[in-house]
């Protein structure tokens, strides 16, 4: 999704904003072009950024199946959306600058840590890192999010889905069970994994799993250090690099609300700290969003109006 300011012409600054978790593939920017997925985008757009939204891999009208919480391929589709955002403004009569200010929502946090990461390290010719704002993110995944999702510390139905997520999305690229049964009790032995393959939707996922994790796993897989080692492995060489750009980027702000049924409330930071928490400078609240009962996804509404503003300052030399 790319969308430029009505009324505009000439140069503009490239907001880059990676979205939240979905299941279905129209759970992306692309599909959902006026509603919670997008509106964070074209909030950038009417303060006169050129928004620019990647679909993930696998989501959207993209071939396959979503590698969910895969930095790395998140980053690649992060980076290609905003080379194609450039080549597309053009025909507009506006021009992309070459400082990008980059944000993203829960998953889309880490997303919007790796997209930075890779500016930072030049790995666009064109493009530059301006600022960093990630919501609400599952920075700490191998160390934090997983186990806590294993050992059934979160919400019964929030543990399921997932802990179902993560160990089949993962066992695509990093392998960690041969048949699902050995992972998954039956009947979902045979079910879960057709469950993510971006075609069933929230509601499907909901009706098709247990309402508790002892019900879904088999006795070992809960504490199967195979299970955590294959699983976590990826997302502990993500929380590494992300560490990295953390210490690096000196205009990072970390975006947050009070905590949800399905996020482990250690994830407060960055591995390590941020720029700006090395500073003695915490990361940011962005106040309360009248959604009781979606705590997270009101991080996302009242993060944007702020982070916003916030780009749209100048930047420190």
């Amino acid at each position: 999704m790319f969308v430029l300011p009505l009324n505009s012409e000439g140069r503009l600054r490239a907001v880059s904003f990676a979205h939240g978790t979905g299941s279905h593939r129209d759970d992306s920017p692309s599909t959902q072009r006026v509603r919670f997925v997008s509106a964070p985008v074209i909030a950038h757009a009417s303060a006169g950024a050129a928004g620019v939204a990647p679909d993930y891999l696998g989501m959207g009208k993209g071939p396959g199946r979503p590698p969910w919480m895969d930095i790395d391929s998140e980053t690649t589709a992060s980076l290609d959306m905003l080379r194609a955002a450039r080549a597309f403004a053009s025909r507009t009569g506006h021009a992309l600058e070459r400082e990008v200010m980059v944000t993203g929502f829960s998953q889309g946090a880490s997303a919007a840590l790796g997209l930075g990461r890779a500016l930072e390290a030049g790995e666009d010719r064109w493009f530059r890192l301006g600022a960093l704002a990630p919501v609400s993110g599952a920075y700490d995944f191998g160390g934090a999010e997983l186990p806590a999702l294993l050992e059934g510390r979160l919400e019964p139905k929030s543990s399921v889905l997932y802990a179902a997520y993560t160990l089949v999305a993962f066992n695509r690229l990093h392998p960690t069970y041969d048949r699902p049964g050995e992972v998954f009790r039956a009947p979902y032995d045979s079910t879960v994994e057709a469950l993510f393959d971006g075609a069933h939707t929230g509601e499907q996922l909901m009706r098709g799993t247990p309402g508790a994790l002892d019900e879904l796993l088999t006795g070992p897989a809960a504490s199967c250090s195979r299970t955590r080692r294959a699983a976590g492995g990826g997302a502990a060489r993500d929380r590494r690099r992300m560490h990295r750009l953390g210490t690096a980027c000196p205009s990072t702000a970390l975006h947050g609300g009070r905590g949800r049924a399905g996020r482990h409330r250690q994830h407060r930071a960055l591995p390590g700290g941020s720029a700006r928490q090395r500073r003695g400078r915490p990361g940011r609240r962005s106040g309360r969003c009248r959604l009781p009962r979606f705590r997270h996804l009101g991080s996302n509404v009242a993060a944007t109006s702020s982070i916003v503003r916030w780009f749209g300052l100048p930047r420190r030399p």
